[in-house]
């Protein structure tokens, strides 16, 4: 079973359009597949624009208050946890909402899966095209930011949201932080956070280059260059040391 989780806050103009892609996707894969969505308390259309898809996909709908995209995260990776049967067969995959994570990219992150990676991480090329300005600054200077006290070995771009955990991995991560958060922070903060947390429980891990797109987004960023900098230079001085080795094919 793939589950494929998706945090969504306020993005009706595009949720839409990934659900539907999903589903065309994996009409063509022989595999079993759910959508979890987290409504983050959007106060736009998305439940009402998610609402009809629940007729024709395996689709559920989580949340509906606000908490955050890294508690929205946690709760799709303990409800993809509670659900599974196989957790070592499982793989979950987190999506952005905002339609940059292209569905037809997930077949290249589970042939690695299949080949026996726990964590598959989606890395962006540097010559990534249509790169909001802010997006292409932040990109740059977070490196710098963060690689004086955390890193995963391997991993060049740990910034990003589109990953795929063995479910198990996921299973034993929940294990040891019982009730407190698998991950904290915002944004990209969030991403870097988990990986780390999730990385010592994965026996592989594998990376694969696929550039998102800015272009179908009909929204503006919401990465603010300067603040995410500092928040992701908080967030790396705070995990100071927390340096992961895992081994890679």
């Amino acid at each position: 079973m793939l589950y494929f989780c998706i945090p969504a806050y306020n993005e009706a103009q595009t949720v839409g359009l990934l659900i539907w892609r999903l589903r065309k996707v994996f009409q063509e894969q022989p595999r079993e597949y759910e959508v979890l969505v987290y409504d983050d308390g959007s106060t736009d259309a998305t439940a009402e624009t998610l609402a009809p898809y629940h007729k024709v996909m395996p689709l559920s709908v989580l949340g509906g208050t606000r908490v955050g995209y890294a508690s929205a995260v946690d709760a799709l990776c303990r409800e993809a946890s509670r659900r599974t049967r196989y957790p070592r067969r499982d793989a979950f995959v987190v999506l952005q909402a905002d339609f940059t994570d292209q569905p037809e990219h997930l077949p290249e992150l589970i042939k690695r899966f299949d080949g026996g990676a726990d964590i598959v991480v989606a890395e962006r090329p540097a010559d990534a095209a249509n790169v909001p300005p802010p997006v292409r600054t932040l990109r740059r200077v977070a490196p710098w930011v963060t690689r004086p006290f955390v890193s995963v070995a391997g991993v060049r771009d740990p910034f990003g949201a589109l990953r795929l955990y063995r479910v198990s991995v996921i299973r034993d991560l929940i294990k040891e932080r019982g009730d407190a958060p698998l991950l904290q922070g915002e944004g990209w903060a969030a991403n870097v956070d988990l990986l780390l947390r999730a990385a010592p429980h994965a026996r592989r891990i594998e990376t694969v280059e696929l550039a998102p797109r800015y272009d179908v987004r009909s929204r503006e960023t919401r990465v603010r260059t300067w603040s995410d900098a500092l928040a992701l230079l908080r967030f790396a001085r705070g995990a100071r040391g927390r340096r992961v080795r895992a081994a890679r094919a």
